[in-house]
């Protein structure tokens, strides 16, 4: 037997990366947001304490970072009234994401709704399934075979944030479905707007009452520049976390417990966080001002690692004439047809690396 999968999109930018690893003064890869900067010391100073790792970790995780991940949401996300029962660690969120439809049980026949400008890992989680993907952004179109709802706020790629009001609207029709609705939040501290991070699914006035079939999902990849950790989370319906709980049980999905300490120590310090959120602050705010002198446009980018960018031309004669002066971004195809217009570009680059691209940008060669 073998998966119907799409092509692996990245493998699609080798001969751009090529042409940009070319230019005399290097590359400025601001194609995939992984994080440049330094974890932070006491993060990297938890997880060394707890390298003394002999026993197995719980799936379920440590009783400490239960806790953590609960006081993290009443703090960080408007979330007061959790328990450790409506909340579970994750081995990076990607794993959970592409693995959910699977954990749900969900086969031919069933829909998975994703956003219109979409991260493909839910379309990839619905294919090893078999499951139906539609991408709609309007929950009056979502149809009686829905079974489990993707929302992506802040969004990747294109930086959108639902308000609480669309958000209770979705959570309102994925019940009426009887459908599961997530959404992935991981962006969710670095909201343009304003110094308070973007609202959750989970928040009361989303929730009125009742968390049934509502999960959200965050990492600390991007807040924390915790990618290479593997280090996330999930939280919501706790009849529903539980069951997820069991099926992560027989399939052995165990956070390391050195990981599990070093959450622990990312989730109790605000200060590192709002010092990240100032680093890319500083970032965006110069490719924002050298893409526009530029002729670009940039759409929605009211949060999170990019900034969605169009010149009003297919994406990749964009991706190509960015490659050709060292330059490289992501196509906006990779995200569905609604992003053939744009490309995606990240703020994960160096200062210096940012500087050179704004350099570059300025000599106007485009």
């Amino acid at each position: 037997m073998s998966l119907e999968l799409p092509d692996f999109p990245w493998d699609l930018l080798t001969p751009y990366a090529d042409q940009a690893r070319a230019h005399p003064d290097g590359i400025v890869d601001l194609s995939v947001g992984s994080p440049v900067d330094p974890t932070p010391a006491s993060v990297r100073e938890a997880l060394a304490a707890a390298t003394d790792a002999h026993a197995y970790p719980a799936t379920s995780g440590s009783p400490a970072l239960r806790e953590a991940i609960v006081e993290w949401y009443a703090r960080r996300r408007g979330v007061p009234d959790l328990t450790v029962d409506n909340v579970i660690p994750t081995i990076g969120s990607k794993e959970f994401v592409a693995l959910l439809p699977r954990l749900l049980g969900l086969g031919p026949g069933d829909v998975v709704v994703q956003p219109t400008a979409a991260y493909p890992s839910y379309a990839v989680g619905a294919a090893v399934v078999g499951a139906t993907v539609l991408s709609s952004d309007e929950p009056e179109e979502w149809p009686a075979e829905t079974r489990l709802v993707w929302l992506n706020s802040p969004g990747n790629p294109d930086g959108r944030v639902h308000s609480l009001a669309f958000l209770r609207r979705a959570v309102v029709r994925a019940r009426e479905l009887g459908a599961v609705i997530a959404n992935d939040e991981c962006y969710a501290e670095l909201d343009w707007g304003s110094d308070e991070p973007t609202p959750s699914i989970l928040h009361p006035e989303v929730t009125q009452g009742s968390r049934r079939l509502t999960l959200s999902v965050y990492s600390l990849s991007k807040q924390s520049n915790l990618a290479g950790y593997r280090a996330a989370f999930v939280a919501g319906c706790s009849d529903l976390v539980g069951e997820l709980l069991t099926v992560r049980k027989h399939l052995g999905l165990m956070p390391p417990a050195p990981v599990q300490a070093a959450m622990i120590a990312a989730l109790a310090d605000e200060e590192h966080v709002a010092a990240q959120k100032e680093l890319y602050r500083r970032r965006r705010e110069a490719l924002t001002a050298a893409l526009t002198a530029s002729g670009f446009r940039i759409d929605g980018s009211e949060a999170g690692l990019y900034l969605w960018a169009s010149r009003d031309e297919d994406c990749w004669q964009t991706v190509a004439a960015l490659a050709r002066i060292g330059i490289l971004v992501a196509p906006g195809s990779f995200y569905g047809e609604a992003g053939t217009r744009h490309v995606r570009v990240a703020l994960t680059a160096t200062d210096a690396r940012v500087d050179e691209a704004v350099s570059r940008l300025r000599a106007g060669r485009l």
